[in-house]
């Protein structure tokens, strides 16, 4: 079992370097850009009327609501939910959500930068981005609308867990969900429409593309949870995993925050896995605890949640300034340039980055040298060691705080 599960790991990282290497040389990223792009763009522009017609509505009662309904199914509040998931005993629910968030800002993201495809013009079309995550997410491109993507993948699986987790299948339950979750999709669909958002194009393709990826999630997640609770070097896999997937990660048109998103995302999957695969026995088995049970009452949870917050946010602190310190040394180690937009004021704006000064390259410069000789934001890096603690302390530090509390 073990070797075929090392063949297994060793496969899935070449299939993924071997697409790095291939777009790389054939340039697949602009190629399938010049393609899709101006017919997505064609719809975008002919979908204006259309927009202009929903907006005919407006309100400020609809602003409001489409505003509240678009921060309710982002994946910043989804996010926010993930520590209280793990505390409450659901532990299997919290880290199957996770890891979907994490596949589906990944693909969602990616399909964004690689088709570069604009937003609803505006003007004529008018934009409402009533938050700060709102105006960010006007800075991305447009097609698919991530918001669709999720709501379809996040709560579909979060039907079919509460239908499968029930002893006997209800016909009635399983239609007023079906019919609650698809009310909730048209409503999030509609509503980025009338926000000047997106165009239909973009939330047809979130809708099929959520389906088509809630499908495949369905079919793979046993095998998947079962691989990070009794798997084989699951922590070393998916390092290795998230490394390449910086790199498959396709160059956008221009400079948009979505690779910032998954940075940051890709390092939450990394930590919940590596403190899941050594603490599930512990404190993430079936056999937990669960909330308004007699072993953890509502006051339990309680303070459990007043210690965990400050604790993980105390850890997101210190993991940022442990990697604004070492990233930039471990670079200048291997000899690989780097650059800073916001974290490292002394890389900020220095588009040369900072190299090693050694003049005769070392054992290890040597290795590192296969990669592209350009210079690489290393706030992409601090990102994901920040989040990777934040996610690591969730799942393994504070829990093992509640053992130490009795709570």
């Amino acid at each position: 079992m073990k070797g075929s599960m090392s063949v297994w790991q060793a496969a899935s990282l070449s299939c993924v370097l071997g697409w790095i290497i291939a777009s790389s040389l054939l340039s697949f990223t602009v190629r399938l850009r010049s393609l899709v792009q101006p017919w997505v763009t064609r719809h975008v522009v002919a979908d204006t009327p259309l927009i202009l017609k929903i907006q005919a509505f407006q309100c400020a009662f609809l602003d409001n609501f489409f505003s509240v309904l678009s921060c309710a199914v982002s994946v910043p509040f989804y996010t926010a939910f993930l520590p209280l998931l793990f505390w409450s005993g659901h532990s299997k629910l919290a880290r199957q959500m996770t890891l979907l968030m994490a596949f589906c800002d990944y693909v969602g993201c990616c399909i964004k930068d690689m088709v570069s495809a604009p937003r609803p013009s505006c003007p004529p079309v008018r934009r409402v981005t009533a938050t700060q995550d709102e105006e960010e997410h006007a800075m991305e491109y447009g097609l698919p609308s991530s918001h669709a993507l999720n709501t379809v993948c996040l709560s579909g699986y979060l039907l079919y867990y509460v239908l499968t987790s029930e002893a006997e299948m209800n016909i009635t339950m399983t239609l007023f969900g079906l019919t609650l979750v698809c009310l909730l999709v048209a409503l999030t669909g509609i509503g980025r429409i009338y926000l000047g958002m997106h165009s239909l194009i973009d939330v047809v393709t979130g809708i099929s593309m959520g389906l088509i990826m809630l499908a495949f999630w369905l079919l793979v997640h046993g095998y998947i949870d079962d691989f990070i609770i009794s798997g084989q070097n699951v922590t070393s896999f998916w390092a290795c995993l998230s490394c390449l997937l910086f790199f498959a990660y396709p160059t956008p048109e221009l400079p948009t925050p979505s690779f910032e998103y998954h940075s940051a995302f890709t390092g939450v999957a990394f930590g919940i896995v590596s403190g899941i695969q050594q603490t599930y026995n512990s404190f993430h088995s079936e056999e937990v605890p669960h909330i308004f049970g007699p072993q953890l009452p509502l006051m339990v949870f309680t303070g459990r949640v007043i210690v965990g917050i400050p604790t993980i946010l105390v850890v997101k602190f210190c993991s940022k300034a442990l990697a604004k310190w070492l990233l930039p040394v471990v670079c200048n180690t291997l000899g690989i340039r780097i650059r800073s937009s916001c974290y490292i004021p002394a890389l900020k704006g220095n588009e040369n980055g900072m190299k090693s000064e050694n003049k005769q390259p070392g054992y290890l410069q040597k290795m590192v040298s296969i990669f592209p000789p350009k210079t690489y934001e290393v706030d992409n890096g601090i990102r994901f060691v920040q989040y990777a603690g934040l996610a690591w302390s969730v799942v393994d530090l504070v829990p093992s705080l509640f053992s130490h509390l009795n709570m």
